[in-house]
This record gives C-alpha cells, sequence and structure tokens, in this order.
C-alpha cells in the first residue's frame, strides 16, 4: 500500500509542494504568544511558507552532498561546507563558516584473528553492491572502526558478553565467569555503543568487538540489501566510542572551544578516550569467532539468529586483535546562515542539522539537512516578497557530529556567553525518513510544539502528525505512552538524552532545546555503513522525499513562530506536570528497589536460589544488597508544589490582555527564554561536572538515552544513599530558582503597574 502511494504521490511531490489552506482571520486558530490579528496573519505566512516548498530540491541535494564520503578531514566534507555557504549567501544570509581545530584519529592497523582452537582472519571489510553506485568508492571511505578506541595489541580468550551492559556482567557473574583478562564480545544495541568498551574495561577486560546480530539488524529483521533494507553479511557499524556521559565535543579540550591555540591535553590522558581497544565487526566476522566459543550456554534471551548455539565462553576460542591510529587534528566547518530580526535582533533563534558522516551520509545526517536547507530557501523567499522576521534566525550546519558532537560542542564553548545571553531555543534535527513523529525537548515547549504538529498533515495518512502518533502510542506504545494518549488532549513529548548537537545548547548552557524527526516506516540496516546512500534512501526510506517537506514545514513552523511572535510561546504548566511525573517516578524506584531488596534478601536467607539451581548448569545466587534507607524527597516535593503555583500563576496572567510595552514585552521574553539556565547547577552532576542540567542528562550507563532528574536517579540506581540526599537538595533547588523566575515573568506579564 505504501508503495503504490508513493507512485500516485511522485509527480506532484516532485512539484511545489502541497500546503496548507489559507485560514480566514475569523477562523484563525489561537496561537501561544500570538494575538488573535497576529495568529490569521502568522497563518497566511505559513501558507504562503508551505508553497515554496519543493521535494524535488531536496532530492537534488542530497544526491549532490551525498555523492562521495564525507567525514571529517576528508576533502568533499569542506567541499559539502563551502556548497552550503553558498547556497545559503545565494538566498540572502550573512554567512559564515567557523573553524575549530579537534582531535579525530583515523585508523592505520585493524587486525582481527581468531588464532585458536581454528584459524581465521576476520577480512574487517565491507563489500560494495552493483545496485549502489557510491558503495564501491573504497579510496574514499573509511574503513570500519570505532573512533576513539585506544591503540593496542592483545590476544585472549573471547567471552560473550550479551549487550556488554552492567547488568549483563551481573548474569555472568552469576555463571561464574570473569572477564577479567580476557576479550569480549557485544552484541549492538541495548545502550549507546560506547558504554560497552567502557563497562568492559570496568570489569578487566582488555580488548572489546561489537557487532550486530542478525536479530537486531540483518536477515531476521527481512530481506537485506540491496533486495532489501537490512544489514547484509559484510555490513558493520561505524561509530565513535568517545565517552560523551563523560563530556562531548573534542576530548583534548574539555568545557572550553578548541580554537586553533587552544590548550590541549595529551590525548594518552584524555579522559573520554577509552581504556581498551575496540573494534565494530560484521556478523560475517562474528561468526566464525561466536562458533569457537564454548562453556556456559547463553541465556535464552542473548541469543541472536546466527545458525549457531550461543556460548558464553570463555574460550577455548582465542582471539588477537590489533589496533593503531592516527592521531591527528583536523579542522571541522560549521556554517552559520543569519538573517537578522526588525524588531528583536538580539533575540535569537538557533536551527540546526548537522552536515559530516561516517561515509555518503544520505539518511544520517542529511536527510534532515536537506530539510533545513529548503526551510532556508523557503524563508529567504518570504523576504524577498517583503517579509522580515520579528527576531534574528540563525541556521546552522554543524561538522563533527559523528566523531561525538565536535563542531557544535565546541561552537557552543566557544560563544557560551553570546549564547546564554542570546539565544531563544535551539531546534534540532538529524536523520529521517517515513512513518511516525518523533519530538523530544524542553517541557517548557511542549504546548507550543503541539500547536505546530496540529498544523501539519502527515503525508500518507491526511491526519495531523500528532493524531498520527498519538494512534501509534495507542496501538503500540508503553502503558504510560498509552494512558496519556488516551487522557491528554495533547503529546506528551520525550526528554533528551544525547545523540546529536542539542546537547551542549540544552544540558551544558540551559537554552531550551527541541529535536525533531519522522521514522518507521523506513527502517534498515545501513546506518554507520558504505550502504547509507542516496540509492537507499530512495528506495526504502522516503522515496518521493514526502517526509523530508513534512519535517521542512514541521520546523519552519517552529522557527516562523518563535521568530514572530509578540511574546515568546513559553509555557509552564507541561513543564510542571512532567516534572512531577519524574519525581513520582524516582520515589517508587525507591520504593521498590527497597522491596525488591528485602525479597532476595529473605530468599537468600531461606536458600531458595540455592534449591532451584540446576546441577548441570551451575548459577550462583545474586550478591546481598544493603537495605534501602528512606530518603528525604521533602525538598523535591516542596519545589515541585512551588513550580505549580507559578505555572498556574503565569498562565493567568498570559490569559490577560496582551498590551505589554515594546520594554515589556522585551524583558518577559528574556525571562521567558533564560528561565531554562534556572535549571542548572554550577557543580554538575556527579563525577560528570560538563552536565549541568538537573532534568535531563544522557544515562551515565546508557549513552543516547536519557535520564530524568538525573542526579537523583542515577544516585539511587548506584546505591549511593548519601548522594542521593545531596542530589534531592540540589534539584530542589534548582526547580525553585526556576519558579523564582516564572513568578518574576508573570510580575512582568500581568497588568502594567498604576502610574
Amino acid at each position: 500500500m505504501l508503495k503504490r502511494y508513493s507512485l500516485l504521490l511522485a509527480a506532484s511531490l516532485l512539484a511545489p509542494a502541497a500546503h496548507a489552506q489559507t485560514t480566514p482571520l475569523a477562523d484563525a486558530k489561537p496561537l501561544l504568544g500570538f494575538a488573535p490579528a497576529a495568529a490569521a496573519a502568522e497563518y497566511q505566512l505559513e501558507t504562503k511558507f508551505d508553497a515554496q516548498l519543493k521535494a524535488s530540491n531536496l532530492r537534488d541535494w542530497m544526491k549532490r552532498l551525498s555523492a562521495h564520503p564525507h567525514h571529517v578531514g576528508s576533502p568533499y566534507d569542506k567541499e559539502n561546507a563551502d556548497y552550503m555557504a553558498g547556497l545559503f549567501k545565494s538566498w540572502g544570509y550573512d554567512t559564515r563558516i567557523d573553524v575549530s581545530y579537534v582531535l579525530f584519529p583515523t585508523p592505520k592497523v585493524r587486525v582481527l584473528e581468531l588464532v585458536g582452537p581454528t584459524k581465521y582472519t576476520a577480512t574487517l571489510t565491507e563489500k560494495p553492491v552493483p545496485e549502489d553506485a557510491t558503495s564501491g568508492q573504497t579510496a574514499e571511505q573509511l574503513p570500519t572502526y570505532n573512533c576513539y578506541s585506544k591503540d593496542g595489541d592483545v590476544t585472549a580468550e573471547l567471552v560473550f558478553v550479551n549487550y556488554g551492559i552492567p547488568k549483563d556482567y551481573e548474569e555472568l557473574a552469576r555463571r561464574g565467569i570473569d572477564v577479567k583478562g580476557k576479550i569480549v564480545i557485544a552484541k549492538y544495541g541495548g545502550s549507546w555503543r560506547g558504554i560497552k568498551p567502557k563497562v568492559a574495561a570496568e570489569m578487566g577486560a582488555i580488548g572489546c568487538l561489537i557487532y550486530s546480530d542478525p536479530k537486531d539488524d540483518g536477515y531476521a529483521q527481512g530481506d537485506v540489501y540491496p533486495k532489501g533494507p537490512f544489514k547484509p553479511e559484510t555490513g558493520a557499524q561505524r561509530g565513535s566510542v568517545l565517552d560523551m556521559p563523560t563530556y562531548p565535543g573534542d576530548p583534548l579540550t574539555p568545557g572550553y572551544g578548541s580554537t586553533k591555540n587552544a590548550k590541549r591535553l595529551d590525548y594518552k590522558k584524555a579522559p573520554t578516550i577509552t581504556q581498551i581497544p575496540v573494534l565494530p565487526i560484521s556478523y560475517g566476522d562474528a561468526l566464525p569467532l561466536l562458533t569457537a566459543l564454548a562453556g556456559p550456554m547463553a541465556p535464552a534471551d542473548w541469543r541472536g539468529a546466527l545458525p549457531i548455539p550461543y556460548h558464553l565462553g570463555p574460550g577455548p576460542a582465542r582471539v588477537h586483535l590489533q589496533l593503531a591510529f592516527n592521531w591527528k587534528t583536523e579542522p571541522v566547518y560549521n556554517v552559520i546562515a543569519i538573517l537578522k530580526g526588525s524588531q528583536y535582533p538580539g533575540e535569537w533563534i538557533l536551527r540546526g542539522n548537522h552536515h559530516d558522516a561516517w561515509v555518503n551520509g544520505a539518511s544520517d545526517p542529511l536527510s534532515g539537512m536537506v530539510a533545513e536547507l529548503e526551510e532556508a530557501r523557503a524563508l529567504g523567499e518570504l523576504v524577498k516578497a517583503g517579509w522580515r522576521p520579528k527576531r534574528t534566525i540563525m541556521f546552522c550546519a554543524w561538522d563533527g557530529e559523528e566523531p561525538g558532537l565536535l563542531g557544535s560542542t565546541e561552537w557552543a564553548e566557544t560563544n557560551a556567553k553570546d549564547i546564554q545571553q542570546h539565544v531563544v531555543a535551539y531546534l534540532n534535527t538529524d536523520n529521517s525518513d517515513r512513518g511516525f513523529l518523533g519530538v523530544a525537548g524542553s517541557h517548557t515547549l511542549e504546548k507550543f510544539f503541539n500547536q505546530v504538529g496540529r498544523d501539519v498533515q502527515d503525508p500518507e495518512k491526511n491526519v495531523s502528525i500528532i493524531e498520527r502518533r498519538k494512534s501509534l502510542d495507542l496501538v503500540s506504545g508503553s502503558p504510560d505512552a498509552q494512558k496519556d494518549a488516551r487522557d491528554r488532549p495533547d503529546l506528551r513529548i520525550g526528554a533528551l538524552g544525547a545523540g546529536s548537537d542539542y546537547s551542549p545548547y540544552l544540558q551544558h548552557l540551559g537554552i531550551p532545546a527541541l529535536n525533531v524527526g519522522f521514522g518507521g516506516e523506513g527502517g534498515g540496516g545501513e546506518y554507520h555503513s558504505i550502504f547509507d546512500s542516496f540509492d537507499d534512501f530512495t528506495r526504502f526510506k522516503d522515496p518521493t522525499f514526502a517526509y523530508g517537506v513534512a519535517l521542512a514545514q514541521t520546523m519552519g513552523r517552529c522557527v516562523l513562530r518563535l521568530a514572530d511572535a509578540d511574546v515568546l510561546p513559553f509555557e509552564f504548566q507541561n513543564l510542571s506536570n512532567t516534572v512531577a511525573k519524574y519525581g513520582t517516578e524516582v520515589k517508587a524506584l525507591a520504593e521498590t528497589m527497597r522491596a525488591d531488596t528485602e525479597k532476595q534478601a529473605k530468599l537468600l536467607a531461606d536458600k531458595r536460589f540455592d534449591l532451584v539451581a540446576n546441577p548441570d548448569q551451575p548459577l550462583l545466587p545474586p550478591k546481598a544488597q544493603a537495605v534501602v534507607p528512606y530518603l528525604n524527597f521533602a525538598p523535591l516535593d516542596n519545589a515541585l508544589a512551588k513550580l505549580e503555583q507559578s505555572a498556574q500563576a503565569y498562565a493567568q496572567a498570559r490569559r490577560g490582555p496582551n498590551n505589554l510595552s515594546e520594554d515589556r514585552k522585551k524583558e518577559l521574553d528574556q525571562l521567558l527564554y533564560q528561565a531554562e539556565q534556572q535549571l542548572l547547577s554550577t557543580e554538575g552532576l556527579p563525577r560528570r561536572p560538563w552536565y549541568r542540567h538537573q532534568l535531563y542528562a544522557p544515562g551515565f550507563y546508557t549513552g543516547y538515552g536519557v535520564k530524568t532528574l538525573p542526579g537523583i536517579r542515577e544516585a539511587v540506581e548506584e546505591r549511593k544513599w548519601a548522594e542521593a540526599d545531596e542530589q534531592i537538595k540540589r534539584t530542589g533547588a534548582a526547580i525553585e530558582r526556576f519558579a523564582s523566575q516564572v513568578d518574576r515573568a508573570t510580575a512582568v506579564a500581568g497588568p502594567a503597574p498604576a502610574q
């Protein structure tokens, strides 16, 4: 059905995009931050914006930008930056390229051998396919490797560790398996890739291999490329293993910009570079290694789709892993294009997407980048017709995202003072394809984004993108998502962890942020491989670029409404509701851990684990845990109650007359967009002070995955009770500061003082 729909739409989508109906003044829906007449004018402006969007532009730019590999340090990376800068200039933007200088290691030695009990030398090569025009550009491609792996030459017995996350090592310990002095092999999935060598090193392993099992990413999912979209036998996922949960960006300049003459750490002492060598391999190369393992059988839910019994080891498989890298400094090129505001030029809307890739990068990142380009071109056409934004708009094309958010982080650290003074919001996209809306970000923007999504139609179903996403949540979402979809009139957006260029703005500088994309129907195994190509994207991802246009419509509305609102469209009741939910979750987590600990202690005391153990499959009982104390959550509860009152008061004030003077509007705007900065703590999170936001952070052992109320939640999870008490106070204090900022905004937004 989808294929037939795509064919029917192909001709129309290569012409000017379909657009929303013009909204008569009397029928205009209310818009947060706009007076009624201004809302009607805004809808008419958005209709003109939609009329400019052309799917053919997205297709042409993707083909051009993905024609060659364009990783950091490659000639085509710089050529693409120059090309995009030329486009922005031609559309009327004041454009420049800002350069940072970052550590970017590339491989010079990669050897992986099975040396016993049988022999095998891994190919470590992805096989090009004739159906993919760029897959054979071997001389230009980076080989399969993990960036920021340590150099090393190690030989040891092999141990299969499932996804290589902490709980997997607990299971191994119960089976009497220790990885100290061993090389581990882990599956991609379950966490971000950089967590796998991090945990392996903590457990005493001396090397790490990562492969994509076909159960998760290969023939068990469907036909493999090029017949279908899924990972073929030789496909392998490149990627950074920088310890980004500690800090992203250049590992040699933590917390400050990597300008040309910046002071740099010795790379051998940089804390975010792995402690052991690590290498990604294909499931074709993994099969002989896993086949050679003996020892206990892996738990049933660890086993993949390879035609073997999955044993854990250690041994008798012994492997030799040798890696060496060129530890080079390379320039990264951030394209910055500026359209100055006419009324509030000191308030900046940042719109960003990265442009670098591991290889050709059609999906990741160009599917999002070409949508951003089309948004900028369409706004340029509006300017030619006489429109001018009230606030300054800055389009950013970041370099160096793939190795570790290098370009965006270094730009943010270099310009931190100006960013915190001027930036209203940061709007991010990355890879995107067909299917369902995905949105996460600051919950101060949740109501605003719901109004945006309400006004964009899904290209396949002709309902709003919000309504289609709520349908997905109702049908197959988590219990919480199903409840929200049933009970709430709007969509609760997700929270942001890490994984793209929003991280330095939100989690380090306290800038309100959104990350938006579509997906779920164009799935496949091309990620970070030579198969992430224009041919793959136009066959399986978004053949007509209908969802690329939908992304441009969505993000274009975000930019336009933030740029032209009478007063910035921030709202705090949705945030209050969501943070209260986080508070309930962390309290429930502590209660559940207490009950589970007490239950386990009784089972251990009664020797129940011993009685159920199978003598033929030895399984040690779990380790006894200390009793979970009762934590004092009063500082958090008091802060949440204060936030609820403050949010209600601001909402009430904004329902009154909107006849603010220009000076009061400017004062109110600044209070609103700088409110998020009150959620930062000077000290940052424990053991990783770069992350300062008290509501959102990537998990220390999840990587991309978010931890909400991270200081409290991770202290509880790690049973650090004194730290949990301290983090409850610190988080409560941040929420109190935020509520006080909302109160100041309420005072400005209310009736003018008597003269």
